[in-house]
């Protein structure tokens, strides 16, 4: 059969098979799982009930099935971005935090109807959170964080698993922080040692993040006393792991990288295990991630970056990683290990993401649960190129994907559209991988960058510090400079670049809108819009972050004001669209409703779509569909093209 020749289409208008309802019904981020016995445990967002997160295995046919049944929902807001937000003890009985109220809940499976709560409820709904749960003999540990009039408090405290804190509050213990002993702003990675003698977790305080500087400590649950081993207000400690009863294993960035340390608890030599060029540790968005763990033999199974990700074996002996191949995977992440069974959450620009296992004997690399059901056929996928771009500062690392499909071409002549997408964070990270929202638009004939700008992570300390004090100038220059060097090299359309970015990205988005000319238009998705009320309304966690990024108030106030994409409107000259989540506490939608006032005042086109019950993220099928279809339609409109079978985005215009 002769495969019929392209059609001639205008970038931008080419039909695809891939729909904004196929991002949501086909897509069920997974965020995690464990081995429980011979198979696996995982935690699976459902745009299609809701956006819960469900724990779920696989059942007899192979095909996955509820281990947490609708409508409970697995999520934590600890710091609101959660993690950890369930474990499950040796006899199978899950323990996880309810989002709807965060108490602690057991639920065997097998026995019991409905799940039992194991904490007291609070004075007011979800007051009390609980998250980075590990499972102690009889006990979960974990992270609490209790609102109560207007102050919050985070300790380390020991909960029962079989429910009697429920009836009897005195029965729940808190063993670290509040009142009792290491008090700190905030803590994580609550591990208790072999014997049982000593407690060590990772704390920090305002204004630090935990990327800034945290410090390892030591709990001697005898005698009460609380050792500082390592860390300080300038150096990242994470993911500490007993290796016996007075050795631990650690991550630190002293050398500039999140290197592995080995250090004992008598505050002898610190041991670095492994002295290299590359990141074993990310940014603590979400409790409980893990880049090293032990192996039956003493080795160490180990995940690091430098740009894209490699996992490889330690020996702490010598200090020797030898690189396990997995081809085609550019991003991984460990889960769990049981024997040479390792649980892996990974992907790459050809490979859904999702859990798969690997056996370390074989180096066969097993699915057990994708975050996608189907994967469009892959000529209609884009094929990611990471790029260096050389700007007038410094250098921009970036992934780009250009439009591609089999059905059309593209007129003579003609150069693509590009949308710059900026990540979030702005600490976060990029790697080649299968985007389905990216394939929506390059299969559209919409060429996508995404930029690892300066401040993001995985290419060490400095590259991270260069966004300090410098939000809002860094990230549009390194932005500008990867869009502008697309369109030196012929391969964008100069006059049809647009921008995306969503949290601190979509800060970014209207901050390169409001002091450069580049863009021909953006789209904001929750994004900052403005600092000074920014910081009295974000929650806890992020509320100081501002410090490190812009500057400390009151000395920085002029900043903050002068910095604000909201208060440099008149330097806007092109249209743009508002997303917002009207549930949102990291960003509430005050940001884009200032914005959206401030367009009306300077008599700009643009549209804001408010959606109700959505919070930072959104996670409903409804909302996803409509959002992704607005954004191609303001696409099209803006930069020339037609959008066919895609509903027409409404403009506000003067």
């Amino acid at each position: 059969m002769t495969t019929p020749a392209p059609t001639v289409t205008p970038y931008g208008s080419w039909i695809s098979p891939i729909t904004a309802a196929d991002l949501a019904a086909s897509g069920h981020p997974v965020e995690g799982g464990v081995f429980v016995g011979d198979g696996v445990w995982w935690s699976e967002q459902r745009p299609v009930e809701g956006g819960r997160s469900a724990v779920r295995r696989l059942g007899p046919d192979g095909e996955p099935v509820d281990v947490l049944p609708p409508p409970w929902n697995a999520r934590t807001r600890v710091h609101e971005y959660g993690g950890g937000a369930w474990a499950v003890t040796p006899d199978a009985v899950l323990v996880f935090a309810e989002f709807t109220d965060q108490r602690l809940y057991r639920f065997d499976p097998h026995v019991d109807a409905a799940p039992v709560p194991i904490t007291p409820a609070p004075p007011t709904a979800a007051a009390h959170r609980y998250g980075d749960l590990t499972i102690v003999g009889d006990e979960v540990w974990c992270v609490r964080e209790r609102h109560d009039d207007g102050v919050i408090v985070r300790d380390i405290c020991a909960v029962p698993v079989d429910g009697r804190a429920d009836d009897d509050p005195s029965a729940l213990r808190s063993i670290v922080g509040g009142s009792i002993v290491g008090t700190s702003d905030f803590l994580a990675y609550p591990r208790v040692s072999p014997d049982g003698a000593r407690v060590a977790w990772i704390a920090w305080n305002h204004p630090q993040m935990p990327w800034d500087g945290t410090e390892l400590r030591v709990l001697d649950l005898a005698s009460g006393a609380v050792d500082v081993l390592l860390g300080g207000p300038e150096e990242s400690v994470l993911q500490p792991e007993w290796e016996d009863a007075s050795t631990l294993r650690v991550v630190s960035d002293r050398s500039g990288w999140w290197n592995l340390y080995r250090v004992t608890v008598d505050g002898g030599d610190l041991q670095p295990l492994c002295p290299t060029g590359a990141d074993f540790g990310a940014p603590l968005w979400q409790l409980g991630a893990r880049w090293h763990v032990g192996l039956d033999d003493g080795a160490v199974l180990t995940a690091r970056t430098v740009g894209t990700d490699t996992l490889a074996v330690l020996d702490p002996g010598t200090g020797a990683l030898r690189d396990l191949e997995l081809d085609g995977i550019s991003s991984v992440g460990i889960c769990d290990v049981d024997g040479n069974r390792i649980l892996l959450r990974c992907g790459g620009s050809r490979i859904a993401s999702g859990l798969r296992i690997l056996d370390l004997d074989s180096g066969a690399l097993t699915d057990v649960r994708l975050s996608v059901d189907t994967l469009p056929d892959v000529e209609y996928l884009p094929e990611a190129r990471a790029l260096t771009f050389d700007g007038p500062e410094r250098e921009v690392h970036a992934i780009v994907y250009p439009p591609r499909n089999p059905d059309h071409v593209a007129p003579d002549g003609e150069l693509p559209p590009y949308v710059a997408f900026v990540h979030g964070g702005p600490t976060a990270h990029v790697a080649p991988a299968v985007h389905l929202v990216y394939a929506y638009f390059t299969s559209r004939g919409i060429g996508v960058v995404d930029v690892n700008y300066g401040g993001s992570s995985g290419y060490g300390r400095e590259y991270r510090n260069r966004l300090r004090g410098q939000w809002g100038v860094v990230d549009v220059e390194d932005t500008v400079a990867a869009v502008r060097g697309l369109a030196d090299a012929g391969l964008a359309d100069p006059r049809r670049l647009a921008i995306e970015g969503g949290s601190a990205g979509g800060w970014t988005v209207l901050s390169a809108l409001t002091t450069s000319d580049v863009f021909a238009c953006g789209v904001s998705y929750y994004g900052v819009a403005e600092l000074v009320e920014f910081v009295k309304e974000t929650h806890d966690f992020e509320s100081r972050y501002i410090d490190g990024l812009i500057g400390p108030l009151p000395e920085a106030a002029e900043l903050y004001e002068r910095r604000a994409p909201v208060n440099n409107v008149d330097g806007l000259s092109c249209p743009v669209l508002l997303l917002q989540g009207l549930s949102d506490p990291i960003v509430p939608p005050s940001q884009a409703e200032r914005f959206r006032a401030a367009l009306v005042r300077k008599q700009l086109p643009h549209a804001y779509l408010a959606y109700a019950g959505e919070s930072h993220g959104f996670r409903r099928v409804e909302t996803i569909v409509n959002a992704r279809e607005a954004e191609l339609s303001f696409y099209g409109q803006v930069l020339g093209f037609d959008t066919p079978g895609i509903p027409r985005l409404e403009l506000w215009r003067p």
